[in-house]
């Protein structure tokens, strides 16, 4: 009887973290993962899965909170750094070009990491220093 409902929802969870991580939009935060994540669920699953694309959304939500999105945002007019043209796309969790230039936020800010930033075809970019990885694109 157990495995009755443990497969379903392990399925479930597998089906609702991708469709999660779609519902979650740049600097939005994991608050928003986890209402699209639970919207989500709940259309493939019904309660159980409201509860676990939930949970899935708010896994995969924005590096940063909201809050923390408009000081950034803030800060970075005030810098008036130049824009970097790159072709393709810039997307999170893929490393920038070597040639790009990163700028970091200082801790005034209130991030709760340490990152940098750098403007790309005229979007904020959020970096992590160590791997020149993007994790978040501010709008």
């Amino acid at each position: 009887m157990r495995h009755l409902v443990l497969k379903p929802a392990f399925a479930l969870t597998l089906l609702a973290l991708p469709l999660a991580a779609c519902q979650t939009g740049s600097g939005t935060g994991a608050a928003t993962g986890a209402a699209g994540g639970a919207v989500a669920g709940a259309v493939m699953g019904g309660p159980v899965g409201a509860a676990v694309g939930g949970v899935a959304g708010a896994a995969v939500g924005g590096a940063i909170t909201a809050d923390e999105s408009s000081r950034v945002r803030t800060y970075v007019v005030s810098q008036r750094r130049p824009s970097m043209q790159v072709s393709g796309p810039v997307e999170v969790g893929q490393p920038l070009p070597p040639r790009a230039r990163y700028y970091p936020i200082p801790a005034s800010v209130g991030l709760q990491q340490p990152y940098s930033y750098t403007i790309v075809n005229g979007r904020t970019v959020l970096v992590d220093p160590q791997t020149r990885e993007v994790v978040e694109i501010i709008e």
